[in-house]
């Protein structure tokens, strides 16, 4: 009886966005090891790291409601993120490099909101992405994300970098750091609860997602990142070491 009293409380503060964002279900740990900004956006929050210039995670519930609307695509362009600290990533950073701009939150989680759907093309929101890797596996992920969202009404979702070597390459004046991979985890608290993890390299965009998929806490011990810890325990520790794809078809 406990254990779902507190999964209920759960479920509730989730629903409502209040100003205790570190309670919010899909807000990772905060990790006093990362260098970090932390932004609170109308659609996302994100853990901005002025080191890297990327950043360390980018986490949003979407509903099934903000899988549409209205609003199209952001059409001024790539954003400069003044509420960060100079250096930081420009638009000049990624002309004539090989690598796009890669949405962390997606815009076509964000048509529900104007705001919203500008804040997800603010440089904080980017990291340097392979070109097909941005159209292709990343992309399908993220329409499976709002195809879940639609079919169980939320989901919590984090997902940014993956930093594995101790030298990265960069790109553009500012040194903007170009990842070698990309992390996604989902979590769903509706029936019976469940989560999943991705990670893909930053160059295999071809691929079939199933090849990638990863448990939660597969994906904590490849990015040193605590996630969902607002769950009770019982409820974290079991969703976190098991994923299957099947389950969420």
């Amino acid at each position: 009886m406990m254990e779902l009293l507190l999964y209920l409380i759960i479920i509730l503060s989730a629903s409502s966005c209040t100003a205790q964002n570190d309670k919010r279900v899909e807000i990772p740990a905060y990790s006093g090891d990362k260098n970090q900004v932390i932004l609170h956006r109308k659609g996302y929050s994100v853990s901005y790291n002025p080191e890297t210039k990327i950043p360390n995670w980018v986490a949003w519930r979407l509903t099934a409601e903000h899988t549409e609307g209205a609003y199209g695509r952001f059409r001024g362009g790539y954003l400069e993120d003044e509420d960060v600290p100079a250096p930081r990533a420009t638009r000049e950073d990624y002309y004539g490099s090989d690598w796009s701009h890669g949405h962390m939150c997606p815009a076509g989680d964000n048509k529900w909101d104007r705001q919203a759907m500008r804040e997800t093309f603010l440089l904080t929101n980017m990291c340097p992405q392979d070109r097909s890797l941005n159209s292709g596996l990343w992309n399908r992920i993220e329409m499976d994300c709002r195809k879940w969202a639609r079919k169980y009404g939320d989901v919590y979702i984090a997902c940014g970098p993956v930093l594995l070597n101790k030298a990265h390459e960069t790109m553009g004046k500012n040194r903007v750091v170009v990842p070698e991979a990309f992390f996604k985890v989902v979590l769903c608290l509706r029936g019976t609860p469940k989560a999943i993890g991705f990670v893909v390299r930053n160059n295999e965009g071809k691929k079939k997602r199933d090849q990638f998929v990863n448990t939660v806490d597969e994906v904590e011990r490849i990015t040193g990142i605590d996630f969902f810890p607002a769950l009770p325990d019982s409820i974290e520790n079991k969703v976190e070491a098991y994923a299957n794809l099947e389950d969420w078809r």
